[in-house]
């Protein structure tokens, strides 16, 4: 179950393109490696950005725009 105060971030950072992502992640990171727990949850976002981040790299198939085209007599089929 997600923290309540953390998946209204998640959501929104869900709709950001991969550069704005990434960028942020590594800010967030970068932010709470000089100064320990300066934000609170920001172990939980960086997790969730981190899903978000490995989640956009799933291939997504192009919907098909025309329609297949009929075999060519004595083709097998299958």
């Amino acid at each position: 179950m997600a923290n309540p105060l953390v998946a209204p971030i998640l959501g929104f950072l869900g709709r950001l393109s991969f550069p704005r992502l990434f960028m942020l992640a590594a800010a967030l990171w970068a932010l709470d490696m000089v100064i320990p727990d300066f934000i609170p949850f920001i172990d939980e976002l960086l997790l969730g950005i981190g899903t978000l981040l490995l989640a956009s790299f799933r291939k997504r198939k192009e919907p098909q725009m025309q329609s297949p085209k009929p075999p060519i007599e004595g083709e097998r089929i299958g």
